[in-house]
């Protein structure tokens, strides 16, 4: 038995990479089979760079994008972002109307069917190495003259607090955890900024 598994030992260690390589099944690999399998393969390899790289979008609705582009290129002072590119294939839309938020449907149904969408429109800044604000119109009032909200995590919203306080704008810090607290801008207008749990 102590004999058996010597010799077997030997054998394997005996055997090199090339006669490894010649013993693979080539003709198999070669294949229609086989180069359908590799080409599986690396285009689930090309997705997930794609998806990993791929920024965090935060969509923000506004009912003025120009009072925004001053608020957040005037004020705030973020850079310009380049669109990513899964917004360029209309991404968000494709799931249909039915799959969309109601948050981001405008309170008139008519207002929104007649405007329409379309992934140009909007502001886009980078708060981040990764991660985007995209801007777009079409906000309103909700009920009761009460204001939508839009929430960002800690870090991101500790960097825009941090631009707020460089840029000697009037804030008003409400609570410290979570993080939120009220901003005007040069025209005396309040905005909310609030953090939300991941």
């Amino acid at each position: 038995m102590v004999l058996a598994v010597n010799v077997m030992t030997s054998l394997v260690s005996s055997i090199s990479d090339s006669t490894f390589l010649l013993s693979l099944p080539f003709d198999a690999l070669f294949s229609t089979q086989g180069i359908m399998v590799l080409l599986l393969v690396a285009y689930a390899g090309a997705m997930w760079m794609f998806l990993t790289s791929a920024p965090k979008v935060h969509t923000i609705m506004v009912s003025d994008l120009e009072i925004a582009r001053q608020f957040y290129e005037g004020v705030l002072d973020l850079p310009a972002a380049d669109v990513p590119l899964h917004y360029y294939y209309n991404y968000e839309q494709t799931i249909g109307a039915a799959g969309m938020d109601p948050l981001y449907m405008s309170a008139s149904p008519s207002l929104t069917a007649s405007k329409g969408f379309n992934e140009s429109d909007g502001l886009w800044y980078q708060l981040k190495k990764n991660t985007q604000l995209h801007v777009i119109s079409g906000a309103s009032l909700g009920a009761k003259n009460r204001q939508r909200h839009v929430c960002f995590d800690r870090e991101c919203l500790e960097q825009v607090l941090m631009r707020i306080q460089i840029r000697g704008l009037r804030f008003k810090l409400r609570t410290e955890k979570p993080l939120n607290f009220l901003v005007k801008d040069w025209q005396d207008r309040t905005i909310e900024m609030a953090e939300v749990d991941n």
